[in-house]
């Protein structure tokens, strides 16, 4: 399999050289040439595989070439066996026309985990070989850091470097990146938004002189390999509810727009997906993008929901290249002018593509906390606040008209509970509990830097601290 960078400069690359480059050198995201097409037939055959048997006939394409079917079978097995439940991402039934996708059964409680325990290993297999030292540089808004960070810890020729917003993530979200004492890991907490964060690890990936001296990489959904992986939950789901044979929507709580546009991708390989539902927080700027053709950058306001309070969504890049036919130049130049002023305009044809494929919903906390009691009242279900606001996105397009009730919904729940235990709790009175896996987190030792929203401040604690390229 063959990758393309969103921005057509960069130099194309075989699916080793995507997972551990990350970011394109010129700026882009990669994504393969062509997106592979499954049959009819061959989805239909996918109905019962385990999960690990399905994740391999689903990334089989976009690891061919740097990868054999058996050497993923085994990354696969060594990834997914750490998941509490047998079926990694079970169903829970809401109500008639409505299901949770559980996503949180990994070591750190997040949809994050699905993908990130897979790329840990990827990381390890394509290093065994090279004598390169891998410096992963990554910006958090609360999941992907923890995740990431219990991906790699301890692993040889890699060192993660994670930034986080300082006061912005939740007391869960920041002791499971800040209790993990490996040697080859470094929390900072960065005076400033996500989108501070995440602005000063794209510039990292294009500062010459710094990206010149470490081999970077991404753990960030910008990285095209985990993205890859979150694409075959969208099928466990659907074959569960029917597919083939039947359609199924989905509604996502989006922030960064990885997520989602696995579904995307999913819907490209031939998946029968009726209707993918961006849903957002009050931070919109995806809502206003897929319902009104505007995609720009406001200031970002702290929710109970952290990790959608971004106002830059990185992987929207890729359905933007994908709607403007795939021309490199075109997005280079949408993005050059998003980047300098914040702001931009959809074309009609471009707005059309997404929306036959594409709803969204912006959900204020007042229709997240309903979402949040719904669920238990009805269902016996504790959601947190993310999924709370995919599933409040949900019934509100269902009572619209805009999604069949026929057609079976399902809801990513992409946290579990318990790491957003005060919102939950406003929400419905109760409190939920840790894990017993997690139960002695509160007792753990933490250690991470404070440092100002300042790029070379950070720029230069990281190069103090990193490992040059071949060690």
């Amino acid at each position: 399999m063959d990758y393309i960078s969103t921005r057509g400069e960069a130099a194309a690359l075989d699916f080793e050289g995507v997972t551990l480059a990350g970011l394109a050198s010129d700026g882009g995201l990669y994504v393969p040439r062509a997106w592979p097409k499954f049959t009819h037939a061959e989805i239909a055959a996918m109905a019962g595989l385990s999960y690990v048997e399905l994740a391999v006939r689903v990334m089989t394409p976009f690891v061919a070439g740097s990868l054999t079917e058996d050497e993923l079978r085994g990354l696969c097995e060594a990834a997914y066996g750490r998941f509490s439940h047998k079926a990694v991402t079970p169903l829970a039934q809401i109500d008639e026309s409505n299901w949770l996708l559980e996503l949180f059964h990994g070591p750190t409680l997040a949809f994050k985990d699905v993908a990130l325990q897979l790329l840990g290993h990827l990381f390890e297999r394509f290093l065994s070989n090279r004598d390169t030292h891998l410096t992963i540089v990554g910006a958090t808004s609360g999941d992907t850091g923890s995740a990431a960070i219990d991906a790699v810890a301890g692993r040889e020729k890699v060192d993660i470097f994670m930034l986080h917003p300082d006061g912005r993530v939740s007391d869960v979200q920041r002791r499971q990146m800040t209790t993990v004492l490996a040697p080859n890991v470094h929390n900072i907490a960065i005076d400033g938004s996500f989108d501070d964060a995440q602005a000063m690890v794209k510039r990292m990936f294009g500062d010459p002189d710094f990206a010149g001296r470490f081999t970077l990489s991404a753990v960030n959904s910008i990285n095209w390999a985990r993205l890859m992986a979150q694409i075959v939950y969208y099928f466990a789901a659907a074959l569960q509810l029917g597919a083939p044979h039947r359609p199924v929507a989905f509604s996502v709580p989006t922030g960064n727009f990885g997520d989602v546009f696995a579904g995307y991708v999913a819907a490209q390989m031939g998946l029968p997906v009726a209707r993918l539902i961006v849903a957002t927080n009050v931070n919109d700027i995806l809502h206003r993008a897929i319902s009104a053709g505007d995609y720009s950058a406001g200031s970002v306001t702290p929710t109970a929901a952290p990790s959608m309070d971004i106002q830059v969504s990185s992987n929207f890049e890729r359905l933007l290249f994908d709607l403007e036919g795939r021309d490199g130049a075109l997005t280079a130049a949408r993005m050059k002018g998003f980047e300098s002023t914040k702001a931009m305009q959809l074309s009609p044809e471009m707005r059309a593509g997404a929306e036959a494929l594409f709803s969204s919903a912006r959900i204020d906390p007042d229709e997240m906390g309903i979402a949040m009691r719904r669920a238990w009242d009805e269902a016996g279900q504790m959601i947190d606040p993310h999924t709370a606001i995919g599933l409040g996105a949900a019934h509100r397009l269902q009572d619209a008209g805009t999604i069949d009730r026929a057609i079976p919904c399902v809801t990513l729940a992409t946290a579990h509970p318990s790491k957003f235990r005060d919102a939950v709790e406003r929400a419905t009175g109760l409190r939920p509990r840790l894990p017993a896996r997690v139960g002695d987190l509160f007792e753990r030792a933490e250690k991470f830097d404070k440092l100002p929203g300042d790029y070379t401040t950070v720029r230069d604690y990281i190069a103090e601290r990193a490992v040059p390229a071949r060690g």
